[in-house]
Order: structure tokens, then C-alpha cells, then sequence
């Protein structure tokens, strides 16, 4: 059984906050968490990800909600790339948002979940290919889930080692998908779990990243 962490990051490009407990094995990882943000409305989604063996991603459960309105997603993995996605919501939110869930088509070499605005799930693709560690690069397909709308994307990603530093690595993610040729050079702690991601997150509290 792991000893369970708690880690808390805040929003560099706009308020945001997200708290997460996770428990890390050797092989794998679940975690719960929360996020709460104000863009395009404002929101508070929970989640719950399991990816028990090789980090791969077995099921990601989310809930969100704001005034007058709640979606959900179950989207649940068998492990080797089929993917079953089931969307849902109730009420009106007070900006255009697309409908949650999607087509999993296109996901058939997808090992991977990837929750929008979470420096959590960039964790999973690093630690089972080890680029925490060391020298290497991979890419990915990923069922990536846009926030707060919860609507189901097939996203294309590549993360390359580019140092170990005392406390951690650093690995840069490249997207090669929807938002072609945007790259960002994640801070990572020692178990690969993510500091800081440039524009988007830093950790704070007693783990925190550079303030």
C-alpha cells in the first residue's frame, strides 16, 4: 500500500487551483483530485484516475459543475488501446460549451488519459517510459478531455528527456496535435511527478516549485 501524497498546484495564466491525492506504486498510480477554475465559466470539477499496471490508464471518472449546471464522463480503458467513453449533463451553463463525451475512434494505440489544465496526467507517458531518468523521447496518442465541457479529443503528443537536475528532471512536451507545435519544458520532482509547467501550473506548499 503507497503512503499517499497531497499536491497542490496553482494556475500561472489565469486563477486556477488544483489539488490532488495521489498514490504511487512502482507500476502504476490512482489519484483523486479536484480543480476549480473561472474560464470560459466558473467550475469546480472532480476526478478520479486509475492506471494501476505500467501507468497505463485503466479508468478517469469526472464530474463538473457550476451555476445551474453538471456534466459527467466514465471513460474507461481495457488496457491495450479500446477505449469506451460515456458523457452526460443537465442544466444550462451560461456560455456555449460542446457537448461532453465523444467518438473514441482514433484512440486504438492510445495507453494514455490526459485530463485538460492538470499537470497530473502528464505524470504517466514520463514514468513508464522512464524519461525522468534519462536519455529518450516517445509519442503518444492521447485521450485528451477538454475542461469544463468534458468532450473527448484524439491528441497527439511527443516528450523528450532533456536533463536530470538535483531534485528532479526536466522533459519537454511537445503537441502534435490540436495545438501543433506548442512545447513547454516540464519541471519534474524526483518521481516524475510534475513541478512546474511553464504557463500553466506551478506546485505550492511544502513541495512547491519557484514561486
Amino acid at each position: 500500500m503507497s503512503t499517499p501524497r497531497l499536491l497542490i498546484w496553482r494556475g500561472l495564466d489565469e486563477w486556477r487551483t488544483e489539488a490532488a491525492e495521489v498514490h504511487l506504486t512502482e507500476d502504476g498510480v490512482g489519484a483523486r483530485g479536484t480543480q476549480i477554475g473561472l474560464d470560459p465559466l466558473p467550475y469546480r470539477l472532480s476526478y478520479r484516475l486509475e492506471a494501476p499496471e505500467r501507468f497505463v490508464t485503466r479508468s478517469l471518472e469526472i464530474e463538473v459543475s457550476g451555476d445551474g449546471w453538471r456534466r459527467e464522463l466514465d471513460l474507461m480503458h481495457d488496457g491495450k488501446g479500446s477505449w469506451q467513453c460515456r458523457g452526460a449533463d443537465s442544466g444550462e451553463p451560461q456560455a456555449e460549451l460542446p457537448a461532453p463525451g465523444g467518438d473514441a475512434a482514433g484512440l486504438e494505440d492510445s495507453l494514455d488519459c490526459d485530463l485538460g489544465l492538470s499537470p497530473l496526467t502528464n505524470f504517466m507517458p514520463i514514468r513508464r517510459h522512464g524519461l525522468h531518468r534519462g536519455p529518450g523521447e516517445a509519442e503518444f496518442v492521447m485521450a485528451w478531455v477538454s475542461v469544463p465541457d468534458l468532450a473527448l479529443h484524439v491528441s497527439a503528443q511527443r516528450y523528450e528527456h532533456v536533463r536530470v537536475e538535483a531534485d528532479g528532471a526536466v522533459v519537454r512536451f511537445t503537441d502534435e496535435g490540436m495545438f501543433k507545435g506548442f512545447t513547454s519544458e516540464l519541471e519534474l520532482d524526483e518521481d516524475g511527478l510534475v513541478r512546474v509547467y511553464p504557463g500553466l501550473a506551478t506546485r505550492v506548499g511544502p513541495e512547491q516549485g519557484p514561486e
